[in-house]
C-alpha cells in the first residue's frame, strides 16, 4: 500500500518506520530542515513543503495513495490535509493533541476517517504498568469510556459464577470472554468464570472500579500496589 504522512517528527517518523518495515511505500511531507534531513538520512522520500497545500500533496503522490496520515502538531494543517485527502479518495487519519480533548472528537469525528491522540495511547501503556497483571487497558473510546481486559482471580467475588449469572453495573458491557490460555470468543452464558479467565469489558470510568472489584477482587489501591511489586520483580515494566 502507499501512504502519505505529513509531519516527520516523533509521531510521523515512527509511523513511517513501522509502515516501511511491513513492506509499504511511504512518502513524508515536512517543512523543518532538521526533520527533513533526519528522514532523508533514513532513506525516506521527503517533500519539503506545507502539507495543507494541494500542490504539495499532489507532489507527494496523494492521487495514488491509499491513505493519508496528517500527524503534525498543527491541527489546522492536519484538518485541511485530511479534507484534501478525502477529495482524492484516501483514508484519512488526523492527529490532535490534549489541548482539544473531547470537543475536537465530537467536532471532527465525522469529517475524517479516524482521529488519533498519541498522548492518550502512551498513557494507556503507562496505566497498564501501574495497574498490574490483572487489568489491562486496551483502548480509550472517548474521554469517559474505556475498553479493558480483566483477568479473573481466586479472590474475585464472581469466581465460580457462570456468564449468565454475572451482573455488571449498567454502564458496563462484556464484549468478549476467554478461558485461561484460550483465544477470546463471544460470551457464552453457560461457561463458568474461573481463575485465569479473561473478560473484555467496555465501561464508563465512573463504574470501572466497581467492575474491577467484581472481576478481580481488588481495590484500585491494591492494583497499583501489585503493579509496583511486579515492576520490582522485572515483570511489570513497559519499554
Amino acid at each position: 500500500m502507499r501512504f502519505v504522512i505529513i509531519g516527520a517528527g516523533r509521531v510521523g517518523l515512527r509511523t513511517a518506520r513501522v509502515l516501511r518495515d511491513e513492506g509499504h511505500e511511504v512518502t513524508l511531507i515536512e517543512r523543518d530542515d532538521g526533520r527533513i534531513r533526519r528522514a532523508r538520512e533514513e532513506e525516506f522520500p521527503v517533500i519539503d513543503g506545507d502539507g495543507s497545500r494541494e500542490t504539495i500533496l499532489e507532489e507527494a503522490g496523494i492521487t495514488e495513495a491509499d491513505a493519508l496520515g496528517a500527524l503534525t502538531s498543527d491541527l489546522n494543517v492536519n484538518f485541511t490535509a485530511c479534507m484534501i485527502g478525502d477529495h482524492y479518495g484516501c483514508r484519512t487519519v488526523m492527529r490532535i493533541d490534549e489541548a482539544y480533548r473531547e470537543g475536537i472528537y465530537r467536532k471532527y469525528a465525522e469529517e475524517v476517517d479516524e482521529v488519533i491522540y498519541p498522548e492518550r495511547l502512551g498513557a494507556i501503556g503507562a496505566k497498564n504498568a501501574l495497574l498490574g497483571g490483572t487489568i489491562r487497558a486496551i483502548a480509550d473510546i472517548a474521554p469517559h469510556l474505556q475498553v479493558v481486559e480483566l483477568t479473573i482471580t481466586n479472590g474475585a467475588p464472581v469466581n465460580g459464577y457462570t456468564m449468565g449469572e454475572l451482573e455488571l453495573p449498567a454502564d458496563a458491557t462484556i464484549l468478549a470472554f476467554g478461558k485461561r490460555n484460550h483465544p477470546l470468543e463471544l460470551p457464552d452464558p453457560d461457561l463458568s468464570l474461573e481463575d485465569g479467565d479473561r473478560l473484555v469489558v467496555l465501561a464508563d470510568f465512573d463504574v470501572l472500579s466497581d467492575v474491577r472489584q467484581l472481576l478481580v477482587g481488588e481495590s484500585p489501591g491494591e492494583a497499583v500496589s501489585n503493579a509496583g511489586s511486579d515492576t520490582t520483580s522485572g515483570t511489570g515494566g513497559v519499554n
